[in-house]
């Protein structure tokens, strides 16, 4: 079952124009998807196919530390056949709640416990074709622990300042959405140009 957030998204007032479904089709069930193919009637009696992704939902966090660097992970994405620069994150899990499911995440992923994690904000990552929201925490309290990765992943912890995310996003090192949106979000919350200046600006949050 999806989980019930207490977030509430602001939604347009406005009328389904897509509700008549023609045919429905579930083409693909996998451990992480499923991909249905629909046809609907439009208002203009024209029919339109739309493929859609179902997905459980996911987590994300910007962990900082006690100084106010941020650990990012060095992961090996399969699809794009190279590691790339994220922050730490994970599928929601049947039964668990986001804030359960990120609090797993980052020990598993980069070997630390949060004392407090702070709901930021969700967002959806492909509306174009697929269901899946992402929650993003603000994880502080860092205390280390054993990391425990999954078989098949490959991640490696780095830690970075405010500002040398930011240039990383900038230069095209960070080019993972779910990772600028959250970078970019406690940019904005904790006031980048007095962390320029003082870094210690990040734990106004």
């Amino acid at each position: 079952m999806k989980y019930e957030r207490r977030y509430t998204l602001k939604i347009m007032n406005e009328k389904n124009p897509e509700t008549e479904v023609l045919s429905h089709r579930e083409v693909y069930n996998g451990k992480i998807v499923r991909l249905h193919v629909d046809a609907i009637r439009q208002k203009s009696g024209e029919s339109t196919v739309r493929e859609v992704v179902r997905h459980p939902g996911g987590v994300a966090a910007i962990p900082v530390l006690d100084d106010g660097r941020i650990v990012l992970i060095r992961q090996f994405r399969y699809p794009l056949g190279k590691y790339i620069w994220e922050i730490p994150a994970g599928k929601l899990d049947s039964g668990q709640t986001p804030r359960d499911t990120i609090a797993r995440e980052l020990e598993e992923e980069i070997g630390y416990t949060a004392k407090t994690l702070t709901e930021a904000c969700s967002f959806y990552t492909s509306p174009g074709f697929c269901d899946e929201i992402i929650y993003l925490f603000i994880a502080r309290g860092l205390v280390p622990c054993a990391r425990r990765l999954e078989e098949g992943e490959h991640i490696t912890p780095e830690t970075r300042t405010l500002r040398e995310c930011l240039e990383m996003i900038a230069s095209g090192e960070i080019m993972d959405g779910k990772s600028i949106l959250g970078l970019l979000w406690f940019q904005r919350a904790s006031g980048y140009a007095d962390c320029a200046k003082r870094p210690s600006a990040v734990h106004a949050l």
